[in-house]
């Protein structure tokens, strides 16, 4: 088997292990949430798999519902209303599909539950701006932000106090009614409240944190000033906070994480040692700014090899700055810049890849790198710095034929990468 096959069975190994419906009909099983009505409620990537999932388990228990989900990851699902929306950044159709959300949780009756279904994407696909605020302020603010190398919880900081939905919104919305939470966690720390910015979850932020967010970002200026006025008079006390740890709209709030990152990297560990690779497995070492990942992984690489190892694993997000012009993705970059960092390096492969099937605005999962990259590259005169530059990766790897396609992989846990030691191309 070639490096590359190898690399690619072993990240199909974990993104089976994490596949959200599979990881939602185990926990429905060993965790019955009753004998219902249930009304189903779905957002993220991986929305029509889990709902689905629920049917298959709940049966007629689920009354009626609806669920949300990213352009081209969408499919009908019987007796549940199934739209699409658009990922990173809100649309029309992302609003119309959380105020239907929000309405939705309002209607459930005291003889109803409400089951909430969780995954990566979930923060764009239900998008309701606060009073005061429109789709387009959002929207700016959102893309702004992307462009930063902003982490996840600080993006979603800003996003739960600009939002009716998140920060609680939706537990708010319930009344009170008894809520089940499911989710898949795409956050460092699988955190609820940065898990499609926590609809039915305490916030423990403040408007006074989502300010020092954008300053941090020296965005306060560039932002709509409906976004500035909303925070700074929310930090002021005029508007009430997102739902605090406490709060006794979650008192009939039950939750639970069904699949994460540790769970896809442990079955990343057991596939290679299954294949004889000896592997370590680096949790989180993703989550840095992507320059920086990339010098620390191919460190952590060369260790590997002196220590007589095969393969790393390393998980996690890195943040990246965008440049204007450029079409590629946090995988991408880092698969490109590895090839910068061992470039003197002999005989390694590397596979950098999400968990969802798509890497920034494209449709690819990732890519390739290995110790001919760079001259490959050279070859073809494409200059590979000047590509990182413009965070133009993908161009670059399409033409090099090293980009990785899962399609849409029905999970969501961030990102894999890696890094074979020994074995060449």
């Amino acid at each position: 088997m070639s490096p590359r096959a190898l690399l690619a069975e072993i990240h199909r190994a974990a993104l089976d292990a994490v596949h959200a419906g599979r990881a939602l009909e185990r926990a429905l099983e060993r965790d019955d949430p009753g004998p219902g009505p249930f009304v189903l409620l779905a957002a993220g990537k991986a929305a029509c798999a889990m709902a689905e999932a629920a049917q298959r388990t709940l049966g007629t228990r689920i009354a009626r519902g609806a669920v949300t989900t990213k352009d081209g990851h969408g499919r009908p699902l019987a007796g549940l209303a199934v739209r699409e929306a658009a990922h990173p950044l809100p649309d029309a159709r992302s609003e119309a599909a959380a105020r239907d959300a929000l309405a939705i949780a309002r209607s459930v009756s005291a003889q109803e539950r409400l089951l909430l279904l969780l995954s990566g994407g979930a923060s764009a696909l239900w998008c309701a701006p606060a009073e005061g605020l429109s789709l387009a302020d959002k929207r700016r603010a959102t893309e702004l932000l992307l462009h930063t190398d902003a982490e996840i919880r600080e993006l979603n900081t800003v996003r739960r106090h600009l939002s009716a939905v998140k920060g609680g919104g939706l537990a708010r919305a319930a009344r009170g009614r008894a809520v089940r939470l499911f989710a898949v966690s795409d956050v460092r720390g699988d955190a609820l409240a940065d898990i499609g910015s926590g609809p039915a979850s305490a916030d423990p932020t403040t408007f006074g944190d989502a300010l020092a967010v954008l300053r941090a970002h020296r965005l306060a200026g560039e932002v709509p000033p409906a976004v500035l006025t909303r925070l700074e008079r929310g930090a002021a006390g005029a508007f009430a906070e997102t739902v605090k740890p406490g709060d006794p709209v979650l008192a009939t709030v039950s939750a639970r994480v069904i699949a994460s990152l540790d769970v896809a990297l442990e079955a990343a560990a057991r596939a290679a040692e299954s294949l004889g690779l000896r592997t370590r497995v680096l949790h989180g070492a993703l989550h840095a700014e992507v320059g920086s990942v990339a010098r620390s992984l191919a460190s952590a690489a060369m260790a590997a090899r002196a220590d007589g190892l095969d393969l790393v694993v390393a998980g996690g997000e890195p943040t990246v700055t965008v440049r204007a012009g450029g079409q590629g993705g946090r995988m991408q970059e880092l698969a490109l810049r590895l090839a910068l960092e061992l470039a003197d390096a002999r005989e390694w492969t590397a596979l950098c890849a999400s968990t969802d099937g798509s890497d920034g605005t494209t449709s690819a999962a990732g890519a390739f790198s290995d110790a001919t990259s760079r001259a490959r590259a050279d070859a073809r005169g494409l200059d590979v710095r000047a590509h990182l530059a413009r965070s133009d990766s993908h161009p670059l790897l399409a033409a090099l034929g090293d980009l990785h396609l899962t399609g849409p992989t029905e999970t969501n846990v961030t990102d894999l990468a890696l890094v074979l030691v020994r074995g060449g191309r």
